[in-house]
């Protein structure tokens, strides 16, 4: 989405399923998580998301560890000494396409913690965003946004004041919108 603020994202990669990380989810986040699809891509969403927001915006929510071996698109992340951590994310929503948009995603949304991240600045020759920048939440949604992230943003604070609200997952069905609560 050229010239719009956009969240990091991408697809599962096959060494999403089995990449190390340093802690795993909550119980509570995987069981929401659950209700979007297989048990066994639980996991690898959670990941994806890390990896992505490392591959994207060169920001590493992950805790210090010994560097092990891994190939992929893991190679890079465990070579910075970190392995992911998953026990600071929290999933917020769930948005898909309608069937008629060309870019087409299914997409779960995921916040955490600054303080989980190893840096608050960019790692160095990382980063597929021609920029990234930290807003005040109230200034974020005066950026020129997409409205999945426009709609994933307002959830944030409903979040953060009630962390066992539901997450909310919007499809089309029918050719209309469709909110319903995991």
């Amino acid at each position: 989405m050229p010239d719009k603020w956009v969240f990091p994202g991408g697809r599962i990669d096959p060494a999403d399923y089995r990449a190390p990380s340093a802690t795993e989810l909550r119980a509570e986040v995987a069981a929401r998580l659950e209700k979007t699809g297989p048990k066994s891509k639980v996991r690898a969403l959670a990941l994806t998301a890390i990896r992505e927001t490392f591959e994207e915006a060169g920001l590493l929510l992950a805790r210090s560890a010994d560097p092990r071996r891994g190939g992929g698109p893991w190679r890079d992340f465990l070579a910075q000494g970190a392995l992911p951590d998953l026990a600071a994310l929290d999933f917020v929503a769930r948005a898909v396409t309608p069937p008629s948009r060309h870019k087409r995603f299914d997409a779960r949304f995921f916040m955490a913690d600054a303080e989980h991240l190893i840096s608050l600045d960019r790692q160095s020759d990382c980063g597929e965003l021609h920029e990234i920048a930290w807003f005040e939440f109230e200034e974020a949604l005066t950026l020129d946004l997409p409205s999945v992230t426009r709609f994933v943003l307002r959830e944030t604070p409903l979040r953060l004041a009630d962390p066992s609200r539901p997450a909310p997952s919007m499809q089309f069905i029918g050719g209309r919108s469709k909110l319903r609560y995991l």
